[in-house]
């Protein structure tokens, strides 16, 4: 039986107690005319009788014949046919309201402590993941509920969709398929969200329609999902890191990130550390207030309820990735493997979707510059080259001349075929596995921060004087 069904028979079980005070009521005004009205407490009798009995029903259908509810609600039934009966040949006088609504309390507990007793209610809780790559940001708490007998965890992962200039629906991406192994999954088009109403759903996109690039469908939104389950909890599919809360320039880059459709709908938002709640309570809280919204959303103290930093799944994987051993799949042993047998130092490039956006053409270069130098030193030095999941949909979107040029520059990469290129789901074994990270400023530094090993962030001070040379051409144009 599920927490929800539980929950119900125990309501049903409270409009019964209501009945009760009914009958009592009626008994006692039918002793004060001295006039019985024997038909209509019959009757209130009859009903609690047959809705006892569908109540039966339904428990015997979830927990099997002979359970102990079970047999108290018949003892239930056959005292309101003593009542009725006995009724039936009273006179106004001999009634005694008080002892017939004892009984009827009596038998009614017995049944209410069965219930919360005898009856383990199994909690549902559904996950819905939309990219494969992400789904380390849930799988700790997945592995945990899994392992609670009490508990059924579902994983339903989602569609989602690049989005045209129009706004409108454009190609379709689903990747059902991509998630690791053991990890039982089921279509979103098999899992009835109005027939089960999960007892927590747990996502880990937030944008809902306010992204302009993609989208999960609308079927999919939080506020959608809300009317389906009592808890709807958002974990962040990236981390922040370390950040001082105090710093200004520091939480203007991440309040953005504080206030999205998921996040206003979510009953609980699970963040990497107490610093970033804070930053995300104060943020939420001051567009919340920008917004007019009421005061559920503004009250600090339910708002220290809803936001709540336990820590990240994400650092959880790369631990449990640590203690396990990470196996490279065999046709990347070209790649890291001299001919001596021993291993290469590792590296682990990562180029982000900003830094393409910002720099463009400046970006380009820079990644071929990159490849140039590692070709040269590959005999010792092996490349794993793993960019942003998002970068197809986000710079064919954006930018499309960009994107065919990027294209390119994938195309030779892999046609050299001199070093990995990784575009898989798995980013923790990439993390775990490297020798060192070289790139763009990504959430994937603050994982990789985690192992202890050699971080490098790619040159600041040519990005400066490239800012200064697009300064230089902005102002000969003007002259």
């Amino acid at each position: 039986m599920r927490v929800a069904q539980k929950q119900e028979i125990l309501e049903a079980l409270s409009s019964l107690s209501q009945a009760h005070e009914e009958i009592k009521d009626e008994l006692h005004r039918s002793k004060s005319i001295l006039t019985l009205n024997k038909q209509k407490i019959q009757n209130m009798l009859s009903e609690c009788q047959e809705f006892a009995v569908s109540l039966g029903e339904f428990i015997e259908k979830l927990e099997g014949e002979g359970h102990s509810a079970i047999e108290s609600i018949e003892s239930y039934c056959e005292l309101l046919y003593e009542i009725y009966t006995e009724l039936g040949g009273t006179d106004t006088g001999s009634i005694n309201e008080s002892k017939i609504n004892k009984m009827l309390k009596k038998q009614l507990i017995k049944i209410e402590n069965s219930v919360k007793n005898d009856i383990v209610a199994i909690r549902e809780i559904v996950f819905l993941p939309y990219k494969a790559s992400m789904w380390d940001s849930m799988e700790s708490i997945y592995l945990a509920a899994r392992e609670d007998e009490n508990t059924r965890a579902v994983v339903v992962p989602i569609a989602y969709y690049e989005k045209n200039p129009d706004g409108s629906f454009g190609k379709m991406h689903y990747e059902i398929d991509q998630y690791p192994e053991g990890v039982e999954v089921v279509s979103y088009a098999e899992y009835s969200f109005e027939k089960e109403k999960p007892d927590a759903i747990v996502i880990h996109n937030a944008y809902d329609d306010w992204n302009f690039v993609t989208s999960i469908h609308p079927q999919f939104y939080a506020q959608n999902l809300k009317k389906y389950t009592q808890l709807l909890i958002y974990i962040p599919y990236f981390v922040i890191g370390e950040i001082n809360a105090d710093d200004e320039n520091m939480v203007k880059n991440v309040e953005h990130f504080c206030f999205m459709p998921g996040i206003i709908s979510a009953d609980r938002v699970i963040l990497e550390s107490e610093t970033v709640r804070k930053i995300y309570i104060e943020e939420y809280r001051k567009n919340a207030k920008r917004c007019g919204f009421p005061s559920e959303h503004t009250d600090r103290k339910l708002l220290e309820e809803k936001f709540v930093g336990i820590g990240s799944p994400k650092y959880d994987k790369i631990m449990m990735e640590q203690e396990n051993g990470t196996v490279i799949p065999q046709a990347w042993m070209k790649y890291v493997v001299k001919p001596d047998g021993s291993r290469k130092k590792i590296v682990l490039y990562n180029n982000s979707i900003a830094a393409l956006l910002k720099r463009g053409e400046d970006m380009l270069d820079k990644m071929e510059g990159i490849f140039r130098t590692f070709k040269e030193v590959q005999d010792d030095i092996a490349l794993w080259w793993r960019p942003h999941p998002l970068i197809e949909s986000t710079i064919s979107s954006m930018r499309p001349k960009l994107w065919q040029e990027y294209q390119k520059i994938v195309q030779d990469y892999k046609t050299q075929d001199w070093g990995i290129y990784d575009d898989t789901a798995e980013l923790d074994r990439a993390i775990v596995v490297a020798d060192a990270y070289y790139g763009d400023w990504s959430s994937i530094v603050h994982l990789f921060k985690q192992t202890g090993k050699p971080i490098m962030i790619t040159n600041k001070k040519e990005w400066l004087e490239a800012d200064e040379r697009e300064q230089e051409r902005k102002s000969e144009q003007v002259k």
